[in-house]
């Protein structure tokens, strides 16, 4: 069991952390990673005994959908802040629909949802569309901030999802100052890293993101979020509060495993996989699980 010394928390903060026996976090995440044909980083926490490993959990990542943790995050605060009503209606536009995951798009113009109903579509079904139109009615350069005010210096939404590509109007592309910058481009949709993620979930789990009662409610939106082919995938008996991402050469997933050795957070990206493979047992989404096991055993209080 690995315990929160000074010398190991050194250690931990190191690309790949030491331990002292051949059962270690480090030598079992080496065993899963190794010959895998693709780039992993990945940073995870024990909220309660403050116990982490990082692997280049520094590193910038393209982010994918788990970029819509920020943005929920700023939905609730600029509720707090009287900027917004989570029960406004939102109006639903063809100009913002978009390809991909979620229901939005097959639905009639013109219908509106209460705020709220769509932040819960971005997450739960990881709506594209219905990300659009709540940086439509934000702007990402005000999740950007808030990131920033967070002292987060990697999380940044770049521009709204463009779906298939077809639709590359200003309106429709939005892009934030961050992602007119020329060097942003590759981030796509959006940059962090796994330490910063995981940043963001120990302030909702310790209701410091925003206040104590919406950091409870996006917790609820995240526990419901139907992807569970990654972290966590065959583990039985636990709730875990997720945002799961995919490109069609990444897979990433950032969440709270509330084992019954201790809630662990985690954020792991698998990206630069060779083969496109949108089915379900995507070896990326099966190396996903199974470093999750680890995580959850290694960083566990038993």
């Amino acid at each position: 069991m690995l315990r929160p010394t000074l010398a190991l928390l050194t250690l931990l903060a190191l690309p790949y952390a030491a331990s002292a026996d051949e059962h270690s976090v480090q030598s079992r995440i080496n065993g899963k990673i190794s010959g895998f044909p693709g780039t992993v980083t990945l940073y995870a926490k024990n909220l309660r005994t403050g116990v982490s490993f990082s692997l280049s959990g520094e590193r910038p990542v393209r982010t994918a959908s788990t970029i819509k943790l920020a943005i929920m995050a700023e939905c609730f605060a600029e509720a707090e802040e009287g900027k917004l009503k989570l029960s406004e209606p939102i109006t639903l536009r063809s100009s913002e629909k978009v390809s991909g995951s979620g229901i939005l798009q097959e639905l009639s113009d013109g219908i509106s949802l209460p705020l709220r109903d769509v932040v819960d579509l971005m997450i739960v079904l990881s709506d594209n569309t219905a990300t659009n139109l709540i940086l439509q009615r934000i702007g990402g350069n005000a999740v950007n901030q808030r990131m920033a005010s967070l002292g987060l210096t990697h999380t940044r939404v770049m521009r709204k999802i463009l779906g298939d590509g077809s639709k590359l109007k200003s309106e429709v592309s939005g892009v934030t100052d961050e992602g007119a910058r020329p060097e942003n481009k590759k981030w796509g949709i959006g940059r962090s890293s796994p330490r910063e993620m995981v940043s963001l979930l120990e302030k909702l789990y310790r209701g410091e993101l925003v206040n104590k009662a919406a950091s409870e409610e996006m917790i609820e939106i995240l526990k419901r979020q139907r992807d569970r082919n990654g972290i966590g995938r065959d583990m039985k008996d636990v709730t875990i509060a997720s945002k799961s991402g995919a490109l069609e050469h990444l897979r990433s997933d950032v969440g709270i495993i509330y084992s019954k050795s201790g809630p662990i957070a985690m954020a792991i990206t698998v990206d630069n996989i060779r083969d496109v493979d949108w089915s379900s047992d995507n070896p990326a989404l099966l190396l996903l699980s199974g470093l999750s096991e680890v995580l959850v055993d290694e960083l566990g209080t038993h």
